[in-house]
């Protein structure tokens, strides 16, 4: 690997949490770094996460669960390298059911993250009343699975830490300009930048970190990757104090902190009605704001806030498309679900790749050439 050519200047096209990351980590390291977003580092799809810090929703394959288990680990390191305030959120998640096949589901999968050594622990409804949330009503008997390793995360907070650090150490901020055009020379290498803003960048390498425009970012250098249309709405609703302490799935609504006097809100279930015609944001936030207050009676008064409609960032297969791609050279991929816990581990992986020529095995499952025609 040492015979690698470190390249110049990169560009880093997307600046939510996972181009965030990634410029961080290659910044600290001494590259040439510009950062590139078509709006504010941040205010994207980052800002309209659940961001949720776990690995117990990642089981359908092992090698997700271990490059996740391996995402929450760079979180604890990321919180002492940068400091924790305002981001980092720890204080585990917890989950139950009001159905016997949804409980039974999830007791499966409890179990089976046990066998693999994630740290499960198990409650009753009057034991989580006591020890944890007084807010919440839950039948004193219903289990109730505590994961007290996960955590939340402020995205937009630790994206701006991220980028004051990184803009501090040398990088080159660029926002609210799209990327309009991808030069190559004879060969196919990447080499120029053209934006929307009118300007133009020489450039040694890029990295798209697009988010939801991922794919449009990945044609202009002759690629196809394919993305899946999921969207998804989240719900931010004022209420002063905060009853909850930690993120959590309770029947039909995930509910977590947002910080001082605020918590988000967010169902799959109300996600899928977004392709149904019921596409109104303040009729789906009504919904998950019903649906709230029948777990947390205390929320009675709270009042919603603001409500955004927002595409996830997946690939067709549901898993990230995350390193470089031999047919373009100096074009790497950072796309993928799961941003806010994948973002510090796959920041520091490609940066590595990006720096060293260094291939980790934990990204074998998640290369961009599955996807090459």
């Amino acid at each position: 690997m040492g015979s690698v050519q470190p390249p110049g200047r990169v560009a880093v096209i997307g600046v939510g949490i996972l181009g965030a990351c990634v410029g961080w980590n290659l910044s600290r390291r001494g590259a040439e770094v510009v950062l590139i977003d078509a709006g504010r580092p941040g205010e994207g799809v980052t800002d309209w996460s659940f961001s949720w810090v776990n690995a117990s929703n990642k089981t359908v394959r092992r090698s997700y669960f271990d490059l996740n288990v391996a995402g929450m680990a760079a979180h604890r390191e990321l919180a002492t390298a940068i400091g924790p305030d305002s981001w980092w959120y720890p204080g585990g998640h917890l989950r139950w059911a009001d159905d016997p096949a949804a409980e039974a589901k999830f007791l499966e999968t409890a179990e089976l993250l046990a066998a693999w050594g994630y740290r499960v622990e198990m409650s009753t409804g009057a034991e989580v009343r006591r020890r944890l949330e007084p807010a919440l009503a839950l039948p004193d008997e219903v289990p109730v699975v505590l994961y007290p390793d996960e955590a939340w995360v402020h995205g937009r907070h630790l994206v701006g830490r991220l980028v004051g650090q990184a803009v501090a150490a040398g990088a080159e901020l660029r926002s609210g300009t799209e990327v309009r055009d991808i030069g190559t020379e004879a060969g196919g290498s990447v080499r120029t930048l053209s934006l929307s803003d009118g300007s133009g960048l020489d450039v040694d390498a890029v990295v798209n970190a697009a988010g939801p425009s991922a794919s449009r970012i990945a044609e202009l250098v002759g690629r196809h990757l394919p993305m899946r249309r999921e969207p998804g709405v989240v719900t931010r609703i004022d209420c002063a104090p905060v009853p909850v302490h930690r993120a959590m799935h309770a029947p039909h609504i995930e509910i977590r902190p947002d910080g001082d006097g605020s918590m988000v809100l967010h169902s799959r279930e109300v996600d899928a009605l977004i392709d149904t015609g019921e596409e109104d944001p303040a009729e789906l936030a009504r919904l998950l704001h019903a649906s709230v207050r029948q777990v947390v009676p205390a929320l009675a008064d709270s009042r919603i806030a603001r409500t955004r409609v927002a595409f996830r960032p997946i690939p067709a297969d549901g898993f990230p498309s995350v390193g470089a791609v031999p047919s373009v050279p100096g074009y790497y991929e950072a796309v993928s679900h799961s941003g806010i816990t994948l973002g510090p581990v796959l920041g520091r992986l490609l940066a590595a790749e990006i720096l060293d020529g260094t291939r980790d095995g934990l990204l074998a499952d998640f290369r961009p050439e599955r996807f090459s025609r």
